[in-house]
């Protein structure tokens, strides 16, 4: 590289790490080097997928909040982190494969000599005319004999060894998979586990004829709590209501961060009214946890949460569920908040574009 390229490359990093520090000032997120990584590739236009979400989500509000700055980093950042991870590991997995054949062929090539030798021992077998002879030859196929053994033995071994990192390997595997359904601030399951569960619950209660409900949940004016409090204590807030909602499921039922101060509990084989007491349980274990800043000790009030459930028609599909839900989860917030609409009461309501907090 020549001078006056080096010289052309800072410059285009320092004029990147600019606006990315602009970028970072203006929507007054957090300078830690996740989100300067994040503006950093915006400004830079590598991920066209990431410059496109963060523009629509400019085009609807002036500036995006932290919660969504870490969604995005999830999305975009820690899954390249996985698919670095899988990738090694295959290399690893392919590399113990390509050892495995090469065994199996050279033994395969032993087992041809061996076969040989036995074939010559037999031929000559016949034509022995003194025991010296005879001795010598007997002598020859025991040798043969013995080596086969040692490389069968040292086959044998080096296939268990073989296995044993095969079976490491897989078991990293499912670790990294498990890891890549998995919120990382809440440590619930997250939006890619929702979608694949769903799918899942819906066709077997299809299949089955069994009842299946959905809960969406949001905490209220969770915005105007993270403007007063502080975005790490939005967190540990994010944390609570994750924890209360994985307390109040059980069996397949699934608790997942669906976005933002947002969640989405799948219920399997539980009717209209019983997902409606679960969503009750959950709203008053919420709403009676009283907050206490960790640092201070400061008392911060109580959070709520507005909660909508929709139980599974054979007619619907996977978006129409959702949207009957977030439907009764709009009616409880338009009704007041701190409660629980379903599908046998929702009032009749004119939901705008407006967000609702």
């Amino acid at each position: 590289m020549t001078e006056d390229s080096k010289n052309n490359e800072h410059k285009s990093s320092i004029s990147l790490g600019e606006k990315a520090l602009g970028y970072i000032k203006y929507n007054q997120s957090s300078a830690a080097p996740d989100g300067y990584e994040l503006w950093f590739n915006y400004a830079s236009g590598l991920k066209p997928e990431l410059n496109n979400q963060i523009k629509q989500m400019l085009s609807k509000s002036p500036r995006i909040n932290q919660d969504q700055l870490d969604d995005l980093y999830n999305t975009y950042f820690c899954k390249n982190q996985i698919d670095d991870r899988m990738e090694e590991i295959s290399s690893r997995v392919s590399f113990e494969l390509n050892e495995v054949l090469e065994m199996v062929g050279n033994s395969l090539e032993n087992a041809e000599n061996y076969t040989e030798s036995l074939d010559i021992f037999t031929s000559e077998l016949a034509d022995i005319e003194d025991k010296g002879s005879l001795k010598m030859m007997i002598s020859s196929m025991a040798a043969a004999t013995f080596e086969m053994a040692q490389k069968t033995k040292e086959l044998e071994d080096n296939l268990v060894h073989s296995k044993e990192q095969i079976t490491k390997l897989n078991k990293n595997i499912e670790s990294i998979q498990a890891e890549s359904m998995i919120d990382a601030l809440t440590s619930i399951a997250n939006r890619k586990k929702f979608d694949l569960t769903i799918h899942k619950e819906i066709t077997y209660a299809l299949d089955e004829d069994e009842p299946l409900c959905l809960i969406i949940a949001d905490i209220d004016h969770f915005k105007s709590f993270n403007d007063n409090y502080g975005h790490q204590t939005g967190d540990q807030v994010l944390r609570l209501v994750a924890s209360i909602l994985s307390t109040n499921v059980k069996g397949r039922d699934l608790a997942s961060r669906y976005g933002g101060e947002e969640f989405a509990i799948i219920l399997p084989q539980t009717n209209l009214s019983n997902a409606a007491i679960v969503a009750e349980q959950i709203r008053k274990a919420v709403m009676n946890k009283e907050l206490l800043k960790k640092s201070t000790g400061e008392k911060l009030g109580r959070i709520t949460l507005s909660l909508g459930v929709a139980e599974f028609q054979t007619t619907d599909t996977i978006e129409s569920l959702i949207a009957r839900a977030d439907k009764n989860l709009y009616a409880a917030k338009h009704g007041g908040r701190n409660q629980v609409k379903t599908d046998n009461n929702p009032p009749e309501i004119q939901i705008s574009n407006q967000q609702v907090g």
